[in-house]
């Protein structure tokens, strides 16, 4: 059989995700099952941009399935600073693991690893284009919130342009019935062309553009918050004129509807204010507890290792 990607969440069918999803779902109520499947297995990490979250929960994702983990976290860490091309890393680091989750700065990198690697690549997040594992994150978090992925009304706040999460889930939930984007932000930072021409044009998606989060709060469904990220920005005056444009606390949540779930993928800056966090619409330290268990699901699904509970594997 064939070496599988995930390099954009369509590198899996959408049976595949939500075959996915449900794995994710049956690890998180009962993580025994799963505690020794990759036994024996290694998981490189090939971080070239500074990271946390991600990094730590491939890590914590691989050792909770029994596996072991190697890798480096900056660029300068590795023989890229000796001018080595992602190509060459792939070929040798398929050596010393059989999975490798990468982030890169540049659009496109995790792509071109895949080319050249001998054993399964994850995009991690490679600039601002796409970021997989962070979408089906999204997506089980507002499934456990809403009990569905369709017929809802999802706004999108912040840095549109160069948000690579905002771009996958986007494209994820597209696949769905019945729904409707919002995409709020400064005209600096709108959602690119290239979304539009590749999933809401194609598509026949209904979307709407604005600059306004207050008058379209209370019609809401779920709103995912960004923040503005400086290291995309060229300049420092540009970012410092827009950095601080949108700001939810507990006094403008009020106009929102009650079960409106609040998503980030963090870090946060100042666009969510910390009144926010005792809300109970607040899910964005649930999809930091979601990650582990969707990355262990990617890690599994790639691997080819059926799940032991049904039996079943995630890629056909």
């Amino acid at each position: 059989m064939a070496v599988r990607h995930f390099i954009e969440p369509n590198s899996f069918s959408l049976d595949e995700q939500l075959a996915l999803l449900d794995l994710a779902d049956r690890m998180e109520a009962d993580p025994a099952p799963y505690a020794h499947l990759c036994d024996g297995r290694i998981l490189a990490t090939l971080f070239y941009e500074p990271s946390t979250r991600t990094r730590l929960s491939f890590e914590s994702a691989m050792l909770r399935l029994g596996g072991k983990t190697l890798g480096f976290a900056g660029a300068q860490l590795s023989s890229a600073s000796k001018g080595e091309t992602v190509a060459d890393t792939a070929r040798v680091v398929s050596n010393y693991a059989d999975v490798i989750a990468m982030r890169h700065p540049k659009e496109g990198a995790p792509l071109r690893a895949s080319l050249y690697a001998r054993v399964p690549v994850i995009n991690a997040g490679d600039g601002g284009h796409a970021h997989p594992s962070q979408t089906m994150i999204d997506l089980m978090t507002i499934r456990q919130r809403k009990g569905r992925l369709d017929h809802l009304t999802v706004g999108f706040c912040g840095d549109l342009k160069f948000g690579r999460t905002v771009h996958s889930l986007t494209a994820a939930l597209s696949q769905f019935e019945g729904n409707r984007f919002v995409f709020i932000s400064p005209e600096e930072l709108r959602i690119p062309q290239y979304v539009k021409d590749e999933t809401l044009t194609p598509l026949h998606q209904t979307y709407k553009e604005t600059v306004d989060l207050e008058a379209e709060l209370p019609h809401l469904d779920v709103l995912y918050m960004t923040r503005i990220q400086q290291e995309r920005f060229f300049n420092e005056e540009d970012y410092l004129r827009l950095k601080g444009c949108y700001s939810l606390n507990a006094k403008l949540l009020e106009l929102a509807p009650s079960d409106m779930p609040v998503l980030h993928p963090l870090p946060r800056i100042d666009e969510i204010k910390l009144d926010v966090d005792s809300d109970p619409r607040a899910a964005y330290f649930d999809q930091v507890h979601n990650g582990v268990y969707i990355r262990m699901a990617i890690i599994l699904a790639l691997l080819g290792i059926p799940d032991p509970v049904t039996g079943n594997k995630v890629l056909k």
